[in-house]
């Protein structure tokens, strides 16, 4: 894959309780500023979210911002940005945020987390896209996910060169070279942009 000049990031809106992982998006952060990448994400000002976006600005780091018109209210969005884009809707959202990245990074979040990580995933498994997919396991927080999906292996539910599409590690640095390292897959031949 090469050299990743803007990832984006899905992540929690809250903060949670467990301050590693505050500290993990400090961490990474910093990381992008410190590697050049621009950061690309929800746009929100609080939580998980909030924290690694301001961490880059403080550092002069570059954040964009992609939010839908009805979650764009003043104590949700992060109105300091370097660029700021509202979209009609959630669908609209996560297209925009394929379209402009080179890689997506997953850190601990909710419902809204996962559903963006599910289907950045499965378009890359549908050969939609070609772009690597991190998890940051911070504190264990992936490991029961993890473990259903090596059942949804071992239940014939999920091919295992599909479970190895996701690349995970417990650290920022060395999940970002397995990024960078990433080769995709061919696409099946029976598989046309039409039919998806």
């Amino acid at each position: 894959m090469g050299k990743l000049k803007k990832i984006c990031v899905f992540c929690g809106s809250s903060s949670g309780n467990d301050d590693t992982i505050t500290a993990a998006a400090i961490a990474t952060g910093n990381l992008f500023v410190d590697k050049d990448i621009f950061l690309v994400y929800g746009a929100a000002k609080i939580g998980v979210m909030g924290t690694i976006a301001q961490t880059m600005l403080n550092k002069h780091g570059k954040v964009i911002g992609i939010i839908p018109q009805f979650l764009k209210k003043k104590e949700v969005v992060h109105l300091g940005l370097t660029e700021l884009i509202t979209t009609e809707n959630m669908h609209e959202r996560k297209l925009k945020m394929q379209e402009i990245s080179d890689g997506f990074m997953v850190l601990p979040g909710g419902f809204g987390t996962l559903e963006e990580l599910f289907e950045i995933i499965t378009w890359l498994q549908l050969g939609l896209h070609t772009k690597p997919i991190g998890i940051l396991n911070v504190n264990g927080f992936y490991d029961d996910l993890l473990e259903l999906l090596e059942t949804m292996v071992k239940k014939g539910f999920l091919k295992m060169e599909n479970y190895d599409l996701l690349l995970v590690d417990t650290s920022e640095e060395k999940l970002l070279q397995k990024m960078e390292a990433f080769k995709a897959p061919q696409i099946p031949k029976w598989l046309k942009p039409e039919r998806t």
